[in-house]
């Protein structure tokens, strides 16, 4: 496929050639808007009046000149920027659904949700699976790490951000691209109050994920304030075909949204000022309204990704401040940092009760950075901050757009309060670092390694951080795809072979099946339908016979399963008999049910932090990987046992169905997700009532009573901010208590003592 930079380059003089095809140049007309070209940039924009440039502040030089001169009619606050949107556009026949959490489970292919397409993706934009409204509005959170740097200091930017969607996923011929845009002016006209004189749409070409298509940029006074995007078409082996569901895919920056209409200082006085009241009256901190309406509109000049001298960046924005520079860094290097703690504490927050961990991998890394930067700031300035009660402020503030992070700031504190500790070790660490490396240089590399595993920062050796540094770190953890945890075999010819149909979905006792053989290779044999569960989900799969011949090994290619057979001679369109051998069968259900138990289990005592981040069920016994800050004591170890047999005891009806997955994510919400993506347009749901609810695909009992006993063996620390139980249920928990006796008895006889006086580990 061509790279996206390069298509979109290909097709943008074939959109701009034929705007009235592929641009809402009706409505704009319509409206009195003219269509010009940018003397600077050459992009084709409209307006209303005659100007030379398309309004982009790289083109025109204006900055933000919204700042304290808002052309708006209407200021709105930031919880009222979606209040009045969704109010206005549920009366156009959109509906307003909630947020997808920003930890994205569902998705392999990234950590954190960062637009508010991603939430629909891949499913929904393929057209596999229906969309839960169709035209859509959605306030969703997103993250994105790569200007963390520039958060605080150009007074624009943010790690974490709403991005309203405005979605709708269509056949072509219900395809209504002049609605779309005519909603989208209605809100800059009568949402915002925006006059059409202050309004400037550019033509543009957006590629992506293997899509492509057209968009529509609207810019006032130098700030972006929507992207309309059309996505028309997809990348092929045989060039650029047609999409057949066409998707509209327009993000609106909320946090932009409500600092335009405003004319505030910065976003962040705008986004969450009741917070930064609270964190300039700690810590004594003056807000001085009129200096930062001077410094914002040239702060851009000190983007990281842009200022090819940071120093001299500083030099040029005091000068046209008439200040000094060290004046100037003198107010604005601390309310730079303070704006920075609020605003990562705000995205470190929602991640938390999203269920993301801080660790040293994957998107925790990204966590942790946030966390640390803050702390960082904190010990900098030597203000008294508490990170925990800046998420309480947040979770006040924002309580009416998103009152569920409220729910969870007790598990928060607890997770909040091992990183401070965790913190102070590497600081503690750092002296030892400082004197290892008197007398050698350090370049940006060795700060890199540094931080990436040693968890120094820059500032704690007393050196201002190189530009775009924590960008760099972000980018040395980015996740491009999960790695499937079943190992991949040699792959088989299988064209023509129809998928099989699973028969043990209906009924984990069922042991016994006739079925058809549609395919032969060597010793590997494939049928129409089978009842032999194969290697998938993190179970091994079972074993048996084809007319006595003896089945060794199961696994799934795609949708076709395979069995591996030591004996017999098999042909196409052979009717077989097959029989699972139903004491392994049992014991594999009963140890992949006890996992969802101790998952569940595990939870209630440790905190709703808690997710799967791994499983392997065997015969002799299974472990559960869990998300979770600290190492496990043998005490929480207990509770979760106890917890877990009671929940066995109870004798709990397990329901095992199939629902749409857009139905699932309805009923049951997106926790259903906690083991991680799952393919698929129907998901198999297993629902322990009042326990536990899991997408899942593995042999499950009918009823927590079957798992009999389940019994904790260990747990180990795997990696920062995940640990493995291991575990064994059924006959297997009772063989092991069998062992343990037998070794108590050996003991006493050894040691001439009871069973109390044995003396405990070490």
């Amino acid at each position: 496929m061509i790279p996206d930079k390069e298509i979109k380059k290909q097709y943008k003089p074939i959109f701009w050639k034929n705007p009235e095809k592929y641009y809402a140049t009706k409505v704009l007309i319509e409206e009195g808007f003219k269509r010009g070209i940018c003397k600077k940039c050459g992009k084709p924009y409209w307006s209303t009046i005659n100007r030379s440039t398309c309004g982009d502040p790289a083109c025109s030089g204006e900055g933000f000149s919204f700042i304290g001169n808002s052309p708006c009619k209407n200021k709105l606050s930031y919880i009222d920027v979606w209040k009045k949107f969704s109010e206005m556009f549920e009366k156009k026949g959109y509906t307003a659904i909630k947020r997808y959490p920003s930890v994205a489970r569902w998705n392999p292919t990234m950590d954190y949700t960062n637009a508010s397409i991603a939430a629909f993706q891949p499913y929904v934009i393929s057209g596999e699976v229906e969309p839960p409204a169709n035209p859509l509005v959605i306030p969703q959170f997103c993250l994105r790490f790569g200007d963390t740097d520039n958060v605080g200091v150009t007074m624009s930017h943010h790690t974490g951000f709403v991005m309203i969607g405005q979605h709708m996923f269509v056949a072509p011929e219900k395809w209504d691209q002049n609605k779309v845009f005519k909603d989208m002016l209605d809100w800059n006209l009568k949402g915002l109050g925006l006059k059409k004189e202050d309004m400037t749409f550019h033509e543009d070409a957006w590629a992506g994920g293997g899509n492509l298509g057209c968009c529509m940029e609207m810019f006032s006074r130098g700030c972006e304030l929507w992207n309309q995007v059309y996505m028309l078409y997809e990348q092929t082996n045989n060039g650029v075909k047609d999409l057949k569901i066409k998707v509209l895919d327009m993000g609106l920056g909320m946090e932009r949204n409500a600092w335009f209409s405003q004319g505030a200082p910065t976003t962040y006085d705008a986004v969450f000022p009741k917070v930064l009241e609270q964190l300039r009256k700690k810590t004594g901190l003056k807000y001085d309204e009129k200096l930062l309406r001077k410094y914002t509109p040239y702060a851009s000049l000190l983007n990281n990704d842009e200022a090819e001298d940071m120093d001299k960046a500083w030099k040029v924005v005091a000068k046209k401040m008439d200040m000094g520079v060290k004046e100037l860094k003198e107010y604005m290097m601390p309310t730079s940092n303070l704006y920075a703690i609020a605003e990562h504490m705000r995205s470190a927050l929602i991640i938390l009760n999203d269920g993301g961990l801080p660790s040293n991998v994957g998107g925790g890394y990204n966590l942790r950075m946030l966390i640390r930067r803050s702390l960082g700031f904190i010990d900098k300035n030597k203000w008294d901050i508490d990170i925990y009660e800046v998420c309480e402020m947040h979770a006040k503030e924002m309580k009416p757009l998103y009152p569920e992070l409220s729910e969870k700031l007790s598990d928060i504190k607890k997770i909040l309060e091992v990183e401070k500790k965790k913190y102070g070790a590497t600081k503690e660490k750092t002296f030892r670092i400082i004197e290892s490396l008197k007398g050698t240089k350090i370049n940006e590399d060795k700060l890199l390694e540094l931080y990436d595993s040693q968890g120094v920062s820059p500032e704690m050796l007393g050196i201002h951080a190189p530009e775009n540094f924590y960008a760099k770190v972000s980018e040395l953890h980015e996740k491009v795809e999960q790695v499937a945890a079943t190992e991949k075999g040699e792959e088989y010819d299988l064209k023509n072979v129809e998928e099989t149909k699973p028969l043990y979905f209906e009924d984990y006792k069922l042991t016994k099946f006739k079925a058809k053989v549609v395919k032969v290779i060597g010793n590997i044999v494939v049928l129409d339908q089978t009842a032999f569960y194969p290697t998938s989900g993190g179970q091994i799969h079972d074993i048996g016979n084809l007319d006595g011949n003896d089945v060794v090994q199961v696994w799934k290619q795609g949708k076709i399963i395979l069995h591996k057979v030591n004996s017999g001679e098999f042909k196409k369109e052979d009717v077989v008999h097959g029989e699972i051998n139903f004491e392994r069968r049992l014991q594999l259900a009963q140890h992949h049910t006890a996992t969802h138990i101790v998952n569940a289990a595990a939870k209630k005592v440790l905190g709703e932090h808690v997710n799967q981040a791994g499983a392997f069920k065997d015969i002799d016994k299974a472990r559960l990987d869990i998300t979770h800050y600290e190492a496990v004591t043998d005490e929480e170890l207990k509770k979760i046992e106890k917890v877990a047999n009671e929940i066995v005891q109870k004798g709990i009806k397990i329901e095992k169905k199939f629902y749409s997955r857009n139905e699932a994510e309805k009923k049951f919400g997106m926790t259903i997700y906690q083991g991680g993506a799952v393919p698929g347009k129907e998901l198999r749901i297993i629902d322990i009532k009042g326990v536990d609810i899991e997408a899942c695909g593995g042999t499950h009992l009918d009823n927590t009573k079957e798992v009999e006993k389940i019994k904790i063996l260990k747990s180990t620390k795997i990696q920062d901010g995940v640990v493995r139980i291991i575990f064994t249920a059924g006959k297997a928990a009772h063989e092991e208590s069998k062992g343990e006796s037998a070794n108590v008895e050996k003991l006493k006889e050894l040691l001439k003592c009871s069973k109390e006086e044995i003396p405990g580990r070490c």
